[in-house]
């Protein structure tokens, strides 16, 4: 599995796919209204995490008038795993340079 680049973006749409749940999934707009990325950004990251192994995606089934209907997002077993990870590698990296955003 190829390693994912921790843009401020993509850590902005992890930090996304990390706060959904189960029964409140994240679709395109709700993770780009989240991260404040335009669609143009989001979607790119969201499919390069897709061809990794990271992220999976469903269509939504039931019928909604008035729009088209949803693509859910969601991290997989290893997605979450890994992004948690480097999620937290960054932070201690950050922390440790005196960067976390408190005085050194």
């Amino acid at each position: 599995m190829t390693k994912v680049r921790l843009t401020k973006p993509t850590i902005a749409v992890l930090e996304a796919l990390l706060s959904a749940t189960s029964d409140s999934p994240a679709w395109g707009l709700s993770i780009c209204r989240s991260a404040d990325l335009g669609p143009g950004t989001v979607y790119p990251i969201l499919e390069r995490l897709a061809e990794r192994g990271w992220v999976s995606s469903w269509e939504e089934t039931t019928p909604h008038p008035g729009r088209p209907a949803r693509r859910f997002y969601e991290l997989t077993g290893t997605g979450r795993q890994q992004a948690t990870q480097a999620l937290e590698a960054r932070r201690a990296r950050r922390f440790g340079l005196g960067l976390a955003g408190g005085p050194s």
